[in-house]
This record gives structure tokens, sequence and C-alpha cells, in this order.
């Protein structure tokens, strides 16, 4: 009778090797997306804050006319305003006119330039 040896074969300490080291690799990969794809998103929350802050701004003001204009910001933003008078029309016999303002913010990643527009309308007082 001959003596069994316990452990493991060289062929099996391989391929256990070979597994681990590409399980490594994609958990490696998936971590550098994941850091990548946070990093859009702060571009994103970013332009966002500000785009908000810009409108609450244009939404405050109690003289509000027709008109477009664009701006930079020291981030490197860019916004684009436009002001129009909406529902002519309809509002035309009122003492109140609907002003549609539409927001667009710009900025480059990786040489790849974004865009975030937002929209709101607002009630204000005719000129006499």
């Amino acid at each position: 009778m001959s003596a069994r040896v316990q452990g493991f074969t060289l062929l099996e300490i391989l391929v256990a090797l070979a597994i681990s080291g590409i399980a490594l690799i994609v958990v490696l990969q998936l971590f550098g997306a994941n850091l990548n794809n946070i990093s859009i998103s702060e571009d994103y929350v970013f332009a966002v804050t500000k785009a908000e802050a810009k409108m609450r701004e244009i939404m405050d003001d109690k003289n509000l006319t027709e008109g477009l204009w664009s701006e930079a910001t020291p981030e490197g933003y860019k916004i684009a305003v436009s002001i129009k008078d909406s529902q002519k029309e309809r509002t035309q016999n009122l003492k109140v006119k609907l002003m549609e303002i539409d927001l667009t913010i710009y900025w480059t990643r990786t040489l790849i330039e974004k865009a975030l527009t937002l929209k709101s309308m607002k009630v204000v007082n005719k000129r006499i």
C-alpha cells in the first residue's frame, strides 16, 4: 500500500492564481470606471448649481425684459440666456405678460463640450 500525499498540485495552484488575477483586474477596472463617473457627476452637479443660481437671479429681477446675453464664469463655464415674450396674443389685453427664460450652461471636459439647459416662465407686469 502506498501512502497518499495531501496537498495541491502545481496545476491547481496555477489555475487558482490565474482566476485570482483575472478577478483582480476586473475589480480594478470597475474601480477606475467609477472614479471617472464620479468626476463626470461632479461636473454636472457644479454646472446645475451654477445654472440654478443664475436662474434664481434672473427670476428675482422685477424688471425682466426681452433679450439675449452670455457670460463666462471664472471656473470656465459659459452661460447663455434668452428671455422672450411668450403668448403675446393671449396676454395682449392683460396687465401682465408671460416671459419665457432659457438658460444654457456649457463646459468642456476632455475636449468634449457639454451643455445643460434650464427653462422657466415668469409673469411680469407690463410697462405702461
